[in-house]
C-alpha cells in the first residue's frame, strides 16, 4: 500500500519516532535548482545547518553545489561528505578560533565576517598560521524580508552583520590587515521568504553597495593607495517552500528565485554570485513518522497522542511552524478534527491543533510533512529522551 510516495508496510515496521528521506525528491530538487541556476559566474551552497544526515549532505555534494556553514562541526562535516574546500563558506557570528583554525587548515573559500572585532582576530590567527584569509563582510542592509521574527536577519535590530554606516571602515581595515583578502559582500536577511519582493529590494541595495564600495580609496598593509574591488557578491538564501501543500508542489519556486537575481543584480564579468540556499533544497524531501499512543477525548476537544515531541520537531513550539499532518495507516478514514500532541512535559508540545485528519486510531502510523529542514538536526534529548533516527528511502526494500 502506498500513500503518495510513501512505502507505508515497510516504514511500519521501524521503531518510531524516525525521519524518513525520499531520496527521489531530493534528487530531483536538487536537479531543478541547479538547471535553473545555470551561469558560469553563479555559485550555490547548500546551508548545512537544514540538514546534516549523512546521506543527505553525500548527495547534495556529489551534486556539485558548495557548502555554506556556520560552525566548525558543520565545516568538518561537509569535509567529510566531499564538499570541496574551495566552495566551502564559514558563516556565523561568533566563530571560536580553534573553527576559524582548523577552516584555514582545510583551505576554504572565504569566511562570511560580521564584525571588524572578529576581522582582526582572524587576520591574527592566520598571520600565526603563516597563512592569509579570504573574507567577505557580511552588511546587515536593513531590508524586512516580511517573515517570522524569530528568523529574519537583515533587520538594523538584528545581531547579524554589520551595520551600513561602519561599512565603509570595516572595507578600509580589510586592506589594512596584513592577513586579510577582501573578496567582497555577504547579506543574509532571513528565511521562508515566498514573496520575491524583498529579494527585488536587497538586490537594489547590493547595486548601490557595490557601487559606493568600490569608490573608496584604501591603504594596504604597506601604506600604498588602492581601490577596493568586489569581486563576489553572496546573497545568502532565505528562499521559502510551500509546508501546506507538499503533494502538489513538492520542488520550492527556484524559476522565480533566480530570475529575481538575473534581472536584479548588475552583475560584471569579473564579479561571482552566490546562494546559500537550506530549507528549499531539503525540507520538502524529509519526513516526522510518528505513531499514535493514544485518542483522548476531552471535554471540548480529542486529542492524538503521539509518540514524537517537540525534543523531536521542535518548529511548531518554537515558531508556532506548520506542518501537514497524514495518516498513513487508514488514510480514506472520514475526518474528524484533533489536536496533534507530543508526550513532553511541556504545554508547548503541540504539533497542530482543531487540525482535521483522516480518523485515527492507537498504532496509527502518522507522516508530518516537510520536515527535513530544521527538523532532525535541531532534536534534542530533553526529558532524556532518545534522539530520533533516520531512514533513508534508497535503503527501504
Amino acid at each position: 500500500m502506498m500513500v503518495g510516495q510513501f512505502p507505508v508496510k515497510q516504514l511500519s515496521q521501524f521503531a518510531t519516532p524516525y525521519y524518513y528521506y525520499d531520496m527521489d525528491v531530493l534528487r530531483e530538487t536538487l536537479q531543478v535548482m541547479r538547471s535553473e541556476s545555470q551561469d558560469s559566474n553563479w555559485h550555490v551552497h547548500y546551508a548545512i545547518k537544514a540538514c546534516a544526515t549523512d546521506a543527505i549532505l553525500k548527495t547534495i555534494a556529489a551534486s556539485g553545489v558548495g557548502a555554506d556553514c556556520v560552525s566548525g562541526g558543520e565545516v568538518r562535516a561537509a569535509i567529510n561528505a566531499g564538499f570541496p574546500a574551495d566552495k566551502i563558506v564559514f558563516a556565523g557570528v561568533a566563530k571560536m578560533d580553534s573553527e576559524i583554525q582548523y577552516a584555514l587548515e582545510q583551505g576554504i573559500l572565504c569566511f562570511n565576517v560580521e564584525s571588524t572585532e572578529e576581522l582582526a582576530v582572524i587576520s591574527q590567527l592566520a598571520g600565526n598560521m603563516g597563512t592569509r584569509a579570504r573574507v567577505c563582510l557580511r552588511v546587515n542592509p536593513n531590508v524586512d524580508a516580511h517573515t517570522h521574527a524569530k528568523i529574519t536577519t537583515g533587520l538594523s535590530e538584528n545581531k547579524f552583520g554589520i551595520p551600513l554606516r561602519f561599512l565603509a571602515d570595516a572595507v578600509r581595515l580589510c586592506y589594512r590587515l596584513p592577513n586579510v583578502v577582501f573578496l567582497g559582500l555577504h547579506f543574509h536577511i532571513g528565511s521562508q521568504i515566498t514573496d520575491m519582493q524583498p529579494f527585488e529590494q536587497l538586490a537594489q541595495k547590493i547595486n548601490q553597495l557595490v557601487t559606493d564600495v568600490e569608490q573608496l580609496t584604501c591603504i594596504d598593509e604597506f601604506g600604498n593607495n588602492v581601490q577596493a574591488v568586489v569581486t563576489h557578491i553572496n546573497v545568502g538564501g532565505g528562499l521559502g517552500i510551500l509546508y501546506e501543500h507538499p503533494n502538489h508542489f513538492p520542488i520550492p519556486n527556484f524559476k522565480a528565485y533566480f530570475a529575481t537575481w538575473r534581472n536584479g543584480i548588475s552583475l560584471r564579468p569579473n564579479q561571482h554570485l552566490h546562494f546559500e540556499l537550506g530549507r528549499s533544497i531539503v525540507a520538502q524531501c524529509g519526513n516526522l513518522i510518528t505513531r499514535v499512543l493514544y485518542v483522548k477525548h476531552g471535554e471540548n476537544k480529542q486529542f492524538a497522542i503521539v509518540d514524537a515531541g517537540m525534543t523531536d520537531l521542535i518548529r511548531p513550539a518554537l515558531y508556532g511552524a506548520f506542518h501537514r499532518v497524514e495518516n498513513l495507516t487508514h488514510p480514506d478514514d472520514e475526518e474528524q478534527l484533533y489536536d496533534i500532541v507530543g508526550p513532553i512535559c511541556e504545554s508547548s508540545d503541540v504539533f497542530v491543533q482543531g487540525y482535521k485528519i483522516a480518523a485515527v486510531q492507537r498504532g496509527d502510523i502518522l507522516a508530518m510533512r516537510s520536515a527535513g529542514a530544521y527538523g532532525e538536526i535541531m532534536a534534542s534529548q530533553y526529558n532524556l529522551r532518545r534522539l530520533p533516527g533516520h531512514v533513508i528511502s534508497d535503503d527501504v526494500q
